[in-house]
């Protein structure tokens, strides 16, 4: 009994941690829109938590057709897009 408590105590962990990188990418993507100094505490905190996520997904959409002369990054929307399917699994009976 105490081994199915611990996982799905690690498993709500898991789908909050999910939860919390998705939402330090969306505030990235809108505090990109803002004249914001890289020396900010809340940008270097958003950077530390979403660039090791980010920063492979770029590269990756570099090397495409798609995004190899797009001003505009893809790779939240990518990211977010995989976040979200990763965390549907969390939502579903066999896991609780």
């Amino acid at each position: 009994m105490y081994g199915a408590n611990l996982t799905i105590k690690t498993l709500q962990a898991l789908g909050l941690l999910l939860k919390i990188i998705q939402w330090s990418i969306i505030f990235r993507s809108l505090l990109s829109w803002f004249p914001v100094s890289k020396n900010n505490i809340l940008f270097a905190v958003l950077y530390r938590i979403t660039e090791p996520i980010l920063s492979p997904i770029r590269k990756l959409l570099a090397k495409t057709s798609f995004a190899e002369n797009s001003v505009v990054d893809f790779s939240p929307i990518v990211a977010l897009l995989i976040l979200w399917v990763i965390s549907g699994f969390f939502k579903f009976p066999w896991f609780f």
